[in-house]
């Protein structure tokens, strides 16, 4: 008796929603899309994923190459992408960046905090001021900056999204990432904070924590074959992600489909923090 109502429950409810919907969830045409860091790796793949479900998309870096780089890379979406110069810790340029956008729309749909730095030491303690400064503005700060820029332009979108991309590295102590492990666990809580505070403006605040990914800034890991097969080991699947697998995560939490999360920390690392 009960598995039948369960049954047409369940039916009732695939009638009701249909499998086309989950597309039609993940369409951001007129979507307005902010990815700090977008230039490549993680960022870049952001920035596809939102463009080829039709969203306008910019993107901001410090290196004019890098952006360069990107901009014929996104040629096809020309009219929908736009790329500009910014070192995001920086609180005058990012007021500049913001009235650079201004020009364009007077929304914002979409931030997504991208932007990451580090630098492997030996020992936390040995870390020299200058160093952990940096660490921490390239991973943190910023990301107090750019949503506090982009703070009116959210509140004028149906319902604003913020995601910030964190690491594991924010819940488990790892020796030679020290200053880095502390500025994403800052973000992890940062991303807790603003979902407290800025809920009743209908802006919704998580983030992604990717494991190891094939990145160039994970490079000097991967690139090692004795030292990946000893990460790969860790990780209950067996491998390290691609970029493309933390870009399902981000879409789903800017997505309609994510209305009534907030808050949190989504981890795409293979099963690496179950262990």
């Amino acid at each position: 008796m009960i598995a039948s109502i369960y049954q047409k429950a369940n039916k009732y409810i695939l009638d009701a929603q249909g499998e086309a919907n989950v597309n039609q969830e993940l369409n951001f045409e007129g979507k307005f899309v902010l990815v700090t860091g977008g230039s490549r790796g993680i960022g870049r793949a952001i920035c596809e994923g939102f463009l080829k479900k039709g969203a306008c998309v910019f993107i901001c870096g410090r290196k004019e190459e890098a952006l360069k780089e990107a901009a014929g890379y996104f040629r096809a979406f020309e009219g929908r992408f736009f790329p500009f110069q910014c070192n995001v810790t920086k609180p005058d340029e990012v007021d500049g960046l913001f009235q650079r956008i201004r020009e364009k729309t007077d929304r914002l749909d979409v931030l997504v905090n991208n932007v990451g730095m580090n630098r492997f030491t030996a020992f936390v303690l040995d870390v020299e001021e200058g160093l952990w400064d940096r660490i921490l503005e390239g991973n943190l700060k910023h990301a107090f900056l750019v949503t506090k820029g982009a703070f009116p332009l959210l509140k004028k979108a149906e319902r604003g999204r913020v995601i910030n991309i964190s690491s594991i590295a924010g819940r488990k102590a790892s020796f030679g990432m020290g200053v880095y492990c502390v500025a994403k666990a800052g973000l992890d809580m940062l991303t807790k904070v603003l979902a407290a505070e800025l809920a009743s403006f209908n802006i919704n605040v998580n983030a992604v924590a990717p494991g190891m990914v094939r990145t160039d800034f994970s490079k000097p890991l991967w690139s090692q074959k004795d030292l990946l097969k000893e990460i790969e080991a860790t990780i209950p699947m067996g491998r390290i992600g691609e970029v493309e697998e933390v870009v399902g995560a981000v879409l789903f939490l800017a997505s309609p489909m994510a209305d009534y999360i907030t808050g949190e920390i989504i981890t795409v690392d293979g099963g690496a923090q179950v262990r």
